[in-house]
């Protein structure tokens, strides 16, 4: 039975470039690039040295902290390179693809066998990868036992991939991973969802919560608020839907198929639309082809424009994104920009900005701050965009300076950085709200974790 959730506050930011409902095989990437950086808080080991040949879904490296949890090869071919940082860090493995390619077979799991046995399959076949944890978002802890389990099938930021669409065809695939899920914790699985059309609507073993109103209405984050907030000492997990697919797909044929259909998207794309790729490709495979000039001054992103990475172009697609965003890079200056009526940009605030006048106006946007970084400003903006029952600035406040008391009382074991991302978009400050958070969380699991 589907449960509603209706979010009031919030902000939708309509963007040019939604794209097209048609999809497209991506030229087949030449390399792949697996970054440690994306699986937060993992110290890992390498396995594969340079020169190795590995199967698609054979291990890359292994968490030191837990030799039992596995990262895989999204493709067959050969360890090329081991990019290294500061103090021998890893931070990227490179793999040169083979024409054909070869799957390490992790066979197909019994799906009557227990939890113990269910978690040591994902675990050995790099699908724990996908399983993230609030306290701290960060890869789950194998041994925590979660409260939950939550999903969003519904995307609200801008320009983000319909789930809706990109999942259609799957539900087998969908079913097999929410059924074995569900074993592992013990409350529920709770899926959130846009439409009742949605291939997540319709499946066992799971608490559908129809979602509405302004982004961030599809953050996983407002679904736990909503749902069953995080108290101290208390666990929740968190997965993509469409990883729900790899890891599907795993149980049901024994296969890591590291496919994903991605959303390449932006005003700076003439076309538009979905692709058919994988994990770790290179951008340049969906950008070039489709009207981005390469000698153009766009700024390529790894996910949506509220939280995704900056991108080089020849950079690759980060491990848990599904889509590509690509507008103009925003380094002019705008003389005396200030002091005057704005009619193409979006703020929440009345006073010279006037796109409250057409509420369905899709703007062209640039990744110009129009503003410098200075100390807070108390404007009571960041509720008006903040549906969680947290005090926005008084936490951001407390993550500057490092109080790990305030932090636990005002609810920190609940936040990731993401669900500050549109209080950092409203900031007058320019304050980066998603860093403060992240370091906060960082000091969290280091002191307390």
């Amino acid at each position: 039975m589907s449960k509603d959730i209706r979010i009031k506050k919030g902000l939708d930011i309509k963007l040019v470039g939604e794209a097209e409902k048609t999809i497209e095989n991506a030229i087949v990437s030449n390399f792949y690039y697996i970054r440690p950086e994306d699986f937060h808080s993992i110290i890992p080991k390498l396995v594969a040295k340079e020169g190795t040949r590995v199967k698609a879904g054979e291990t890359l490296f292994y968490n030191k902290d837990n030799e039992a949890m596995k990262f895989v090869s999204p493709v067959s071919g050969e360890v090329t390179e081991v990019q290294r940082g500061p103090r021998r860090r890893i931070d990227a493995i490179k793999i040169t693809a083979d024409k054909e390619q070869t799957y390490l077979d992790h066979g197909k799991f019994d799906m009557s066998a227990d939890a113990n046995k269910l978690k040591a399959h994902l675990l050995a076949s790099g699908c724990w990868a996908f399983i993230k944890q609030r306290p701290y978002d960060v890869v789950a802890n194998a041994d925590s036992t979660p409260k939950g389990i939550f999903i969003s099938g519904y995307a609200s930021a801008p320009l983000a991939a319909d789930l809706d669409y990109t999942l259609a065809g799957k539900e087998a695939e969908l079913q097999a991973a929410v059924t074995a899920l569900s074993k592992l914790t013990e409350g529920q699985v709770h899926v959130s969802v846009g439409s009742n059309n949605s291939p997540l609507a319709g499946l066992n073993d799971v608490t559908v919560h129809k979602v509405s109103g302004p982004h961030p209405s599809g953050n996983v984050g407002t679904l736990i608020n909503k749902v069953d907030p995080i108290n101290k000492g208390e666990v929740v997990w968190t997965i993509n839907a469409q990883d729900l697919v790899i890891i599907g797909e795993l149980l049901l044929t024994g296969k890591f198929n590291a496919e994903r259909v991605v959303a390449l998207a932006g005003s700076s794309v003439k076309k538009p639309r979905y692709f058919r790729t994988k994990i770790g490709s290179e951008v340049a495979t969906m950008v070039y082809d489709n009207g981005v000039d390469k000698d153009g001054n766009d700024r390529i992103i790894s996910g949506n424009v509220l939280t995704g990475k900056k991108v080089a172009p020849d950079g690759a697609l980060d491990y848990y994104s599904n889509v590509i965003t690509v507008i103009p890079e925003g380094d002019d200056y705008e003389f005396f920009g200030w002091n005057k009526p704005v009619f193409n940009k979006i703020s929440t605030s009345r006073a010279l900005t006037f796109s409250w006048l057409n509420p369905k106006k899709k703007y062209d946007l640039d990744t110009n701050t129009n503003g410098e970084h200075r100390a807070f400003v108390v404007t009571g903006s960041y509720e008006e965009v903040f549906p969680l029952d947290i005090y926005p600035m008084q936490i951001l406040k407390a993550c500057m300076y490092s109080d790990l008391d305030e932090m636990e009382a005002l609810g920190m074991y609940e936040v990731a950085p993401e669900d500050f991302a549109l209080t950092e978009f409203i900031c007058v400050s320019k304050q980066p709200h998603q860093k403060i958070i992240r370091e906060g969380l960082d000091l969290m699991l280091k002191e307390i974790g």
